[in-house]
């Protein structure tokens, strides 16, 4: 839609799909995962950025949800930040 701006998530829905992205050192070697289900957040990324839609990464990996997508690319927003936040400080 033309002059439509998306409204920025809140806290809650940050924190929301935040909390689906694990990080357990006994699972996938302590890289942040979705769900704890074995899918590291950046090879959801990879998809993504390859050019994969939504629909097409759920239709590859049935167990997951879009809300999971959603939490990949906000806990990379999130990390990003906090990166950025560290080089300027330093």
């Amino acid at each position: 839609m033309p002059g439509y701006i998306r409204p920025m998530a809140t806290d809650c829905t940050v924190t929301s799909l935040l909390n689906r992205i694990t990080i357990d050192p006994c699972v996938c070697h302590g890289k942040p995962v979705v769900r704890g289900l074995r899918y590291p957040v950046e090879s959801i990324l990879e998809y993504l950025a390859g050019g994969d839609s939504f629909e097409e990464v759920l239709a590859e990996f049935p167990d997951l949800v879009r809300e999971d997508l959603q939490a990949c690319i906000q806990f990379a927003t999130e990390s990003l930040k906090l990166r950025s936040r560290n080089v300027a400080a330093a």
